[in-house]
C-alpha cells in the first residue's frame, strides 16, 4: 500500500482591498518595512537581497506563511505582548527582519537566508517565535478568532517508555520492592544526547550485565521491560506547536482530549500533522521575555515621572561600556544564556568586548567545541597568543573567518567557504553542509572530489583544497547555527544591559 501525502496547505490570509495575491501583499509589506528601516532610499544590496528572498518565497509557495507570521507578531505587539528577537535560522531572512518578525539585520551580522529557506531543497519554513509567558495564550486565542476555532489546534505529544522508566514501571507492576528496582534503574547510563536503550545499557554497563547474567529476577524484569520499551506511555501537549488549517481541522486529523486539559489537540503528532499537509507554527513561552517586560515597565514608569524619554529595549546600542564591564567581571547570574558556572568560566577566559563575542559565546558553550579544542583555539587567537597564530586557511577566506579568528565556528561559515573557494551557490553549500553532518563515507568521498575539482578550477591548489575540505568536514559536526546564536545573544545582551544599568528594576 502506498499513500501519497498532499502538498502543504496554508490557510488563506484575508487580503486587504487592492491586493489579488499573497505575493503582491507580501512585497508591499516588505518594501514598506524596508523604508521604515532605512528611509526613502534603499541601497542596491538591500533591494537585490529583498527581491531574491521574495522570489524564493514566492517560488516555494510560502508568501502566505510570512504574512500570517507577520500578522501574529504585529497583533502581539499591538497588545503590548513582548516578542523575542528571533530563534533558529529564521533570523537569516532580511524579509523577516523588515517585517518585524525578527530583530537582527542579517546583512549587518552576515546571516544567510539559505540556511532558513534553501531554493535547492524544498522544506517548510519554520519560525519558532518566543512570547512573554503571560501573553502567549492571548496570541493563541487570537489565532482561533482570526482563522476560526474549528481550524486551529495545538498538537499532541506521545511520551514513550524509555529505558529507565520502563524498568521502574515494569518492576512496580511485578510487585518488586522499590530499592531492588531503583538499583537496576540507576545502573542504566544517562548520557546526554544519546538515545539510551536497555540493549545499549547491557553492553556499556558491566555491573548491569553481570546482574542480568547471574540473577534470575533481574533477567526476568529486564526481558519483560525490553518487550515494553518504546511503547507509548502517555499523551501530552506540545510546548509550542499550533496548526492552522485551511478548512475544518478534522478534514486533516482526528482530535484528542488530553486529561485535565480544556481544549482538544490533534491526535497526530507534529511529524504526522505535517505529513497530512498542515503547517505547524511554534509559539513558545519564554520567561526571560516576561522578566524583560516587567523590568522595562518599572524603568519607564520611573523615567516618565522624571520627565525622561522611555527605554526601548529593541533599540539599545550594542556597545554599552557598563554592559561589557559586567560581562568581563562574569557577574552574570540571572543573565539569559550566560549565568551557568561553566559559561562564566568561559567568559572569564574570553573577556568579551563586542556583540560578536557574545554571539560566539553562545555557540562555543556546547560539548563539541569544549571537548574538541576549538574553544582554546578561539580564546588564544582572540588574545593574540603567539603560540596560536591566526590562520585563515586561504587569502579568500579572511572575510569569512575574521570575526572568529580563523576558527570555523558557525554552519554559515562552512557554506560561505564552499561559495568563495569552490563557486558553490549558497543553496548547494547548504546541501554540502547537511551531507557533512551525516558523515557517510561514500557520500563524503564524492563531495570531497567535487569540492577539490571546483576549487582547483578557480585556482586553489588541490592539496590546500583537500586540507580545507577536511577541516570543514571536521567542524561541520561542531558548527552552530549563527542565526540562532545571534538572536539569543541579543536577548543575553538585553538582560545584561538591564542588570548593568538598572539592577533594581531587573532584579
Amino acid at each position: 500500500l502506498e499513500i501519497e501525502f498532499p502538498e502543504p496547505e496554508l490557510p488563506q490570509f484575508p487580503l486587504p482591498e487592492g491586493y489579488e495575491t499573497d505575493t503582491d501583499y507580501l512585497k508591499a509589506l516588505t518594501y514598506e518595512g524596508a523604508h521604515m528601516r532605512w528611509g526613502a532610499t534603499l541601497s542596491p544590496e538591500v533591494r537585490e537581497r529583498i527581491d531574491y528572498e521574495l522570489k524564493v518565497i514566492d517560488d516555494m509557495g510560502y508568501s502566505s506563511y510570512f504574512i500570517i507570521t507577520w500578522d501574529l507578531i504585529k497583533h502581539a505587539r499591538d497588545l503590548n505582548i513582548r516578542v523575542g528577537p528571533g530563534r533558529g535560522s529564521g533570523a537569516g531572512s532580511l524579509v523577516a527582519w523588515v517585517l518585524g518578525i525578527t530583530d537582527l539585520d542579517p546583512i549587518r551580522y552576515d546571516l544567510l537566508f539559505e540556511r532558513f529557506l534553501n531554493p535547492e531543497r524544498v522544506s517548510m519554513p519554520d519560525f519558532d517565535i518566543d512570547f512573554c509567558m503571560e501573553g502567549r495564550d492571548r496570541v493563541i486565542e487570537y489565532v482561533g478568532e482570526r482563522y476560526g476555532r474549528d481550524r486551529v489546534s495545538q498538537i499532541i505529544t506521545y511520551g514513550t517508555m524509555a529505558a529507565r522508566a520502563v524498568v521502574r514501571d515494569t518492576g512496580r507492576v511485578l510487585g518488586h520492592p522499590y530499592g531492588f528496582v531503583d538499583r537496576i534503574a540507576k545502573l542504566i547510563p544517562n548520557a546526554p544526547g544519546v538515545e539510551m536503550t536497555l540493549g545499549i545499557a547491557l553492553q556499556q554497563e558491566a555491573e548491569l550485565a553481570a546482574l542480568y547474567a547471574e540473577d534470575d529476577e533481574v533477567r526476568s524484569l529486564i526481558d519483560l521491560a525490553r518487550q515494553l520499551e518504546g511503547l507509548v506511555r502517555n499523551a501530552g501537549r506540545h510546548a509550542g506547536g499550533i496548526v492552522i488549517a485551511p478548512r475544518e481541522i478534522t478534514e486533516f486529523t482526528p482530535l484528542y482530549q488530553v486529561a485535565g486539559e480544556k481544549t482538544a489537540v490533534t491526535q497526530f503528532d507534529k511529524d504526522d500533522v505535517e505529513a497530512t499537509g498542515l503547517v505547524k507554527f511554534d509559539f513558545l513561552g519564554l520567561r526571560t521575555l516576561t522578566i524583560i517586560d516587567r523590568a522595562v515597565r518599572v524603568i519607564n514608569a520611573e523615567r516618565e515621572a522624571g520627565g525622561e524619554a522611555p527605554v526601548d529595549i529593541r533599540q539599545l546600542p550594542l556597545d554599552d561600556p557598563a554592559t561589557f564591564a559586567l560581562l568581563k567581571a562574569c557577574k552574570t547570574i540571572c543573565v539569559f544564556q550566560l549565568e551557568s558556572p561553566g559559561m562564566r568560566d568561559l567568559m572569564r577566559r574570553l573577556q568579551p568586548d563586542s556583540f560578536g563575542d557574545i554571539v560566539a559565546l553562545v555557540a562555543l558553550f556546547r560539548p563539541g567545541p569544549l571537548q574538541s579544542g576549538m574553544v582554546d583555539d578561539f580564546i588564544n587567537r582572540k588574545h593574540a597568543d603567539a603560540s596560536q597564530p591566526i590562520d585563515y586557511l586561504h587569502p579568500d577566506l579572511e572575510p569569512v573567518l575574521r570575526e572568529t579568528y580563523g576558527v570555523i565556528l558557525y554552519q554559515e561559515q562552512v557554506m560561505q567557504i564552499a561559495q568563495r573557494l569552490a563557486g558553490y551557490s549558497l543553496g548547494e553549500a547548504d546541501l554540502l553542509r547537511r551531507a557533512m553532518g551525516k558523515k557517510k563515507a561514500e557520500e563524503m568521498a564524492k563531495q570531497r572530489a567535487g569540492f577539490t575539482d571546483r576549487a582547483a578550477e578557480r585556482g586553489t591548489d588541490r592539496g590546500r583544497a583537500t586540507v580545507i575540505f577536511d577541516l570543514m568536514e571536521k567542524f561541520a559536526g561542531y558548527g552552530f547555527n549563527k542565526s540562532h546564536s545571534a538572536a539569543y545573544a541579543l536577548l543575553a545582551y538585553q538582560t545584561a544591559w538591564l542588570k548593568a544599568n538598572h539592577p533594581a528594576a531587573f532584579m
